[in-house]
């Protein structure tokens, strides 16, 4: 559901809900990132707040650099869930089975989310694609509910913001992004070190992992796509762990000619995550969703099946296609 009148609408009926129930279930989707973990949270304190029981079920932990926020220890780490309570509200999740938790669809379920090629999976679907994280979402339910931005709120709102947005490099930032960000400054979050704890946080094995990573760097030629792998032989050998990739996927774009970023990571024998990041108008969503993933235009993954060899080759093209057509688009925007 989209536009402001709907929003408004759904808005009403999912604060009315959660007014009328006492007992949720929160989840996200599988291997969470910034946003499902913030927008988990910012739900959670704002139920607490009105006196409610909210668990946090995630099929997953929460990655390293977010441990240090209070009250991730209280994630529940699990593939199933017997009780749904009287709701499950599911964050950041385009389909229900994306959390990896099953027994959530037993519940009474309240879907929000802001990717593009959402299911509608619940029994209240609430969809922005114009937010530019979910967080911002929980922002406008938790006013919705009359709850108060505490700081606890306002800093897994600030989270979930700076992270989906890749510290404001991404095309989905408004100006309602920079109006809530300063309401949570206001709330008084700390950016300063919110950041530090997400991007200043690397182990030693962290650090070795991501150098052994770039140094395998391949930039297809003409110097617009770079590819980045890793598989587990290599992460042991850096004393690092899987988890320890996070983030790397966009330091290539910091490279002024480099447009678009394929990073390919062993999941099994011939079975890979691929994560896509891009600049400007390059829309890795679209080719996310050919192999049934999805995100965002500048930032999305899917799993893929193949050999290492097979798959490079395919991706790269895909990604200079999507350059091609993004300066067609460009060009054809300019006035003549």
């Amino acid at each position: 559901m989209t536009g402001a009148a709907t929003d408004t609408a759904i808005l009403a009926r999912i604060a009315d809900e959660i007014r009328g129930r006492q007992r949720f279930v929160l989840s996200s989707h599988v291997r969470p990132d910034g946003d499902s973990i913030g927008s988990q949270f910012a739900m959670a304190h704002a139920l607490w707040h009105l006196g409610k029981d909210a668990r946090i079920v995630n099929h997953d932990p929460a990655p390293g650099p977010y441990s240090v926020f209070p009250g991730v220890t209280k994630i529940e780490v699990a593939s199933r869930v017997d009780d749904p309570g009287d709701a499950v509200i599911v964050m950041e999740c385009g389909d229900l089975t994306r959390t990896g938790v099953e027994g959530l669809e037993r519940g009474f379920v309240i879907n929000i989310d802001h990717h593009i090629g959402n299911t509608a999976f619940g029994a209240l679907n609430w969809f922005d694609a114009s937010a530019a994280a979910c967080s911002e979402m929980v922002f406008d339910l938790v006013r919705e509910l009359d709850v108060p931005l505490t700081r606890e709120i306002a800093t897994h709102i600030y989270i979930g913001i700076i992270t989906d947005t890749g510290s404001f490099h991404y095309s989905n930032i408004s100006p309602r992004t920079f109006d809530i960000c300063r309401r949570c400054v206001e709330a008084g979050i700390d950016p300063p070190a919110i950041a530090g704890a997400i991007y200043d946080s690397n182990t030693l094995g962290r650090l070795k992992l991501f150098g052994a990573v770039l140094s395998r760097m391949v930039l297809h030629p003409g110097g617009r796509v770079a590819t980045l792998c890793v598989d587990r032989k290599l992460a042991r050998e850096c004393g690092g762990t899987y988890e320890d990739t996070e983030g790397i996927v966009n330091l290539p774009l910091s490279v002024k000619d480099i447009e678009a970023v394929v990073f390919f990571k062993e999941a099994g024998e011939d079975d890979w995550r691929v994560s896509m990041r891009s600049k400007g108008g390059v829309d890795v969503n679209a080719i996310a969703k050919e192999f049934g993933g999805g995100g965002h235009k500048n930032a999305s993954g899917c799993s893929a099946r193949g050999t290492f060899a097979d798959l490079k080759p395919l991706f790269e093209q895909k990604l200079l296609e999507q350059i091609q057509r993004a300066g067609q688009q460009a060009v054809g925007s300019t006035p003549s």
